[in-house]
């Protein structure tokens, strides 16, 4: 292998035009064949393949799932849940984002900047349910402060980002 041969895997090899249009009909619907995915962005069977198990591999497609109605399957409250801590230490937040990524309850998580540290995306069956997670939630470490916003309704949810054209 000489100086100029480039690896197979290139993590920061940039995206091509077919590469973002495939990214784009997966996100819309992972479940079209290979040769529909290939018909979509002119591409035969085999390359549209080769280009997505490069994806894959790359990790610029992390998995491939089906999208459920949180409704439909009895998990009708969202919470916006703020977490405040006194405690910044490592031994706490390791504590603390192991805890709260072990609760199903919660589907996202994340540290922020601002005025409040956490902010939690918690979905529940009802208040009860929503009442023992916070139970769960306080009991885990200690907190400074917890709010919760109820959602009244959603208005825009999208799983789609919005690949950027290539630069």
């Amino acid at each position: 292998m000489t100086d100029l041969a480039v690896p197979l895997h290139d993590a920061n090899r940039r995206l091509d035009a077919i590469d973002r249009k495939i990214l784009t009909v997966l996100q819309e619907d992972a479940s079209l064949s290979v040769a529909e995915i290939g018909d979509r962005v002119g591409l035969s069977s085999t390359p549209c393949w080769k280009r997505i198990q490069r994806l894959e591999a790359d990790g610029v497609i992390l998995r491939r799932v089906a999208l459920v109605d949180q409704n439909k399957i009895g998990l009708g409250i969202t919470v916006f849940v703020s977490v405040e801590s006194s405690d910044h230490s490592e031994a706490w937040l390791r504590k603390f984002a192991d805890a709260v990524s072990a609760m199903p309850e919660v589907m996202e998580f994340y540290r922020m900047a601002g005025d409040v540290d956490y902010m939690l995306r918690v979905v529940v069956a009802d208040m009860s349910s929503y009442d023992i997670f916070y139970k769960k939630l306080i009991s885990a470490v200690p907190l400074k402060n917890v709010t919760s916003r109820f959602a009244m309704e959603k208005i825009k949810s999208v799983t789609a980002l919005p690949v950027p054209a290539a630069a």
